[in-house]
This record gives structure tokens, C-alpha cells and sequence, in this order.
């Protein structure tokens, strides 16, 4: 599974762990998030990440 990092705040989603704050099951992959997610540290949007 993929990493990707947030570029202004330095936050890193992994699919293998996903997002479970925000309802994100393990296993989802990035580019099947919802298009409204956002990081769950500053906000920025799916276009703000970059992968590892």
C-alpha cells in the first residue's frame, strides 16, 4: 500500500491504516477517498499530497 504526505503540513495518510478519525477504514486507498476529504490536521485538500 501507498503513503502520501500532506505538502503543508507534513501529515501522512496510509492506505494500509486509513483515516479512522474520520470514518476511513483501513485499506482505502487514496485515490478512493471522497473528493471532499481533507487532512485531518490543517485541512488541505486532496491535491495538497503528495505520494511517498
Amino acid at each position: 500500500m501507498k503513503q502520501y504526505e500532506c505538502n503543508i503540513c507534513g501529515y501522512v495518510y496510509d492506505e494500509a491504516q486509513g483515516d479512522a478519525g474520520n470514518g476511513i477504514a483501513a485499506g482505502t486507498k487514496f485515490a478512493d477517498l471522497p473528493e471532499d476529504w481533507v487532512c485531518p490536521i490543517c485541512g488541505a485538500s486532496k491535491e495538497d499530497f503528495s505520494e511517498l
